[in-house]
Formats: structure tokens, C-alpha cells, sequence
């Protein structure tokens, strides 16, 4: 068992092989899916999967702090991280893609913000907006709204 499988037997859910997949996906996803990419890819696999289930798991997921949201990605859908170590979002605003960015310098930025507030840093997100490579290389030189 894995720590959002974990999470989700600590609240009470049974664990479905289709509950199990959802965590899975989300556990060696580097592409921030949404509630539709993890009902889509998994589709094949459980037919009678509804959308519900997906929302659902990932909406006990995030209440207990499991994994991130990190909203909207100009896309209009709310996109999901279990990588919840300090990091570097990279979202494209024309393909709308989120990837991370691991910056080993986010800690110690995170330790000096700690020194000087006196706060005890919970939780960050950086997020970067701009073209990616492929959308850059495909002639995209604007931003698309």
C-alpha cells in the first residue's frame, strides 16, 4: 500500500481496484492530471468507472492533504500532484501542460523565509506560466488566453 492509498483506507473508503489505479496514477504521474485524464486512462481498463468515483477519490485525497490541487492551468480544470516536497510548477498557456521543475534551492529559500518570519512554513507553491519547448517550436509565439 502506498501513502494515498493509505490515506484513503484511514477515511473510511474501501479500496477498489479502481480507487487503487486512481492513486497509482497519481503517484507516478509527472503530468498533473485532472479528474478527466485519470477517468480517460483509466477507462480501458475498469468500463463501468464513473467520473464520480475519480472526483470523489481525488476530492478525500485533497481534503486530507494527500495531494495538491493546483487549479486551473487555463484549461478550465483543476489539475492534481502528489509530489508534495517543495517544487517548481512550469505550466504552458497555450497546451496547458503542468510539469515540475525540482530546484534543490527551494528548501534553502524555504529555511530562510523560516529564519526571518519566525513562521514555520507548512506547505508553497511556485507556479511559472509561459510557452513550453514543443508549443515554442510549433510557431506559438503568443500566449493564449
Amino acid at each position: 500500500m502506498n501513502r494515498l492509498t493509505e490515506g484513503l483506507k484511514a477515511a473510511g473508503l474501501r479500496l477498489t481496484p479502481q480507487r487503487v489505479a486512481i492513486c497509482k496514477i497519481l503517484e507516478e504521474s509527472k503530468d498533473h492530471p485532472t479528474a478527466l485524464m485519470i477517468y480517460h486512462q483509466l477507462l480501458p481498463q475498469f468500463p463501468t468507472l464513473s467520473l464520480a468515483t475519480v472526483y470523489k477519490t481525488l476530492n478525500v485525497l485533497k481534503s486530507m492533504g494527500l495531494v495538491h490541487a493546483l487549479g486551473d492551468a487555463g484549461d478550465g480544470a483543476e489539475h492534481f500532484d502528489a509530489d508534495l516536497t517543495p517544487h517548481i510548477n512550469l505550466v504552458c498557456t497555450k497546451c496547458h501542460r503542468v510539469v515540475d521543475f525540482d530546484e534543490a534551492r527551494i528548501q534553502e529559500i524555504q529555511r530562510v523565509v523560516e529564519q526571518r518570519s519566525g513562521y514555520v512554513i507548512q506547505g508553497a507553491r511556485i507556479v511559472y506560466y509561459g510557452l513550453c519547448p514543443q508549443c515554442r517550436a510549433n510557431g506559438s509565439l503568443k500566449e493564449s488566453a
